[in-house]
Formats: structure tokens, C-alpha cells, sequence
């Protein structure tokens, strides 16, 4: 049974791979890279010749293009992509920001008047730590182009991956490789990561490389502040959140009818949106993390800023 992290001592701190600077630390070791792509493509990981680091900042063509900013990038041999994102809270727009970013990654591997046999197939790995599909127990899927009808694959050049950690199933015998990252990567103390460094030499090693993250104190700090600033966006969401279904509610009973339950609701996600805004903006969080954040326009944190300042 895993023990509550509040009752960890001091000698028993370990960082978690579900917080997103670990992960990039973790996937620094090539080792770690190979065991996660093998996993996910079924392949051993001998079969994974290389996996190079990519820049994460995928570059604008045009002054007004968007600027995407990845968790880990990888290539391989083949000329493959795969974007790792790590997300612990719930986004409102992740569907809208993966698509993105999988778009952007492809898009950015030809330049005007390349030829489109250029282009190399794109992966986007989102790993969540929260439920995202609520209407089933899936824990992972891949989701591809295909017909509607047929259910026949179009292309394999765009692929999204999505794995849930909070859906994993009990332990079972003979789980596949996958399975077993995804509980690694899911581990909430030291003894989950070492009963799994047991009985796996890849897991002995990203054991390890944890092992040495956390005792190192300039890490460490760096750590502390990731995991702080995630947890202080979840309770500003939440906050954010709680107000703008309670004023959503109350201009729904003014109306007393769906045409005013429903502007009522529409009008509550607005007060979220400008309450989430004003929140970050009294943290003097940057305007271009605002609209990462909300997919806020200029005017609309202009807006708040005036009210504020």
C-alpha cells in the first residue's frame, strides 16, 4: 500500500515524475527516452537505434504566428518526432493546445518550396495525471486520422497519444510495457519506485536518476517552485471556477428560463475567464502566459488591467 505523502520524512523525499521539471530531468537520460518510446511504439528498446533532444520552442514563420513551447521533444533515427507533454491539473483547452502543438511540429519541418516527401511523422504524448475523458476506464489511447465509416486509418502521420494515469486498473501479471511506465511515471513515493526498480533494470536506472535529482539541493528548489506554481494555478482555477458557476447560477434563476439558464452559464464562464485573468495579473504572470492560459485576447487582458490599475 503507498503511504501518504504528508507523512514522508525528510530522508524519504523524492521528486515525482507527474510534475513537469522532473520529467524533462528524467527524459535527459537516454536510457529513459528509449524505454518510454519503445513502450509506446511496441518495440524493444534495442529497436530504438537513437532518440536526439529537439529545441522545445517551435519557431514562428509570421510576426503573428503563435510561439509553442513543449515539454520534451524527440527524433529519432527515422526522422520521427514525438512531443512528451506532462500536465498534473486539468486544462480546459488541452484538446486545442495538443492539436496545436502535434500541427506545429509538423508544419515546421519544411520551409517554402520544400517538397512535402519531406515531411516525417509527428507524435503528441500527452500524459495526465488527471481524468480527461470521463465516459469510460480507458487508461490509454491512440487516436489517429481515419475515415468516420470505415473506421479505416488515412495516414499515420499525425498521431496523438493520450495516457491517464488516475485511470490506471490494479496491478495485473504480465502487464505490457507501457502499462508499467505509465506507473512508473505515476508513483507517489519512494517505495512505488523502488519495488518497480526491483525487478527492471531500465527502472533501477530512472530510480537511480531520480535518487540523484533529489539530493541535489539547487534541483530540489527548483522543484519545489514548479510544484508550488502548479499548485497555486489549480487553486486559482478552482477559485475562479467556483465564482463563475455561483454567478452563472444566480443570473440563471433571475431568467427563471433555459434561454436564461443558459446566458446565465455563458456569462459565469466569462466571469472565470476575467477572474482567472485578474488572478494572474496581481501575480504579474506574463500576458503571453495569460492567453496560454485562458486564450485570453489582448484587449481582454487590456481590459482587466485598466480595471485593476
Amino acid at each position: 500500500m503507498r503511504r501518504n505523502q504528508k507523512n514522508v520524512t525528510e530522508d524519504d523525499f523524492i521528486m515525482l515524475p507527474t510534475v513537469d521539471f522532473c520529467f524533462k530531468e528524467l527524459m535527459q537520460n537516454e536510457n529513459i527516452r528509449k524505454g518510454i518510446v519503445a513502450a509506446l511504439l511496441k518495440l524493444h528498446p534495442e529497436d530504438v537505434e537513437k532518440t536526439d533532444l529537439m529545441p522545445t520552442i517551435l519557431q514562428k514563420q509570421y510576426e503573428d504566428d503563435k510561439y509553442g513551447i513543449l515539454d520534451v521533444r524527440v527524433k529519432l533515427k527515422n526522422g520521427v518526432q514525438i512531443d512528451f507533454e506532462m500536465q498534473v491539473v486539468y486544462y480546459d483547452y488541452w484538446a486545442n493546445r495538443s492539436a496545436y502543438y502535434l500541427g506545429k511540429m509538423y508544419v515546421d519541418q519544411i520551409r517554402e518550396g520544400d517538397s512535402y516527401d519531406r515531411l516525417q511523422k509527428c507524435i503528441q504524448v500527452s500524459i495526465l495525471d488527471h481524468t480527461y475523458f470521463q465516459d469510460d476506464e480507458k487508461c490509454y489511447r491512440r487516436i489517429a486520422l481515419c475515415d468516420t465509416e470505415t473506421g479505416k486509418e488515412y495516414t499515420d502521420l499525425l498521431e496523438m497519444h493520450i495516457l491517464e494515469l488516475s485511470k490506471l486498473p490494479p496491478e495485473q501479471k504480465n502487464e505490457t510495457d507501457l502499462l508499467q511506465w505509465m506507473r512508473f511515471l505515476g508513483g507517489k513515493c519512494r517505495e512505488d519506485f523502488k519495488k518497480m526498480a526491483e525487478n527492471n533494470s531500465t527502472f533501477e536506472e530512472a530510480y537511480d536518476v531520480l535518487d540523484r535529482l533529489s539530493a541535489d539541493e539547487k534541483k530540489r528548489l527548483e522543484y519545489e517552485a514548479r510544484q508550488k506554481a502548479i499548485r497555486d494555478h489549480d487553486i486559482m482555477m478552482k477559485t475562479a471556477k467556483r465564482l463563475g458557476l455561483e454567478a452563472g447560477i444566480a443570473e440563471g434563476r433571475e431568467k427563471g428560463i433555459a434561454e436564461g439558464r443558459e446566458k446565465g452559464r455563458a456569462e459565469g464562464r466569462e466571469q472565470e475567464k476575467r477572474n482567472i485573468i485578474r488572478e494572474m495579473l496581481q501575480d504579474h504572470i506574463p500576458d503571453y502566459k495569460i492567453k496560454q492560459y485562458t486564450g485570453a485576447t489582448d484587449k481582454e487582458i487590456s481590459e482587466e488591467k485598466s480595471r485593476l490599475f
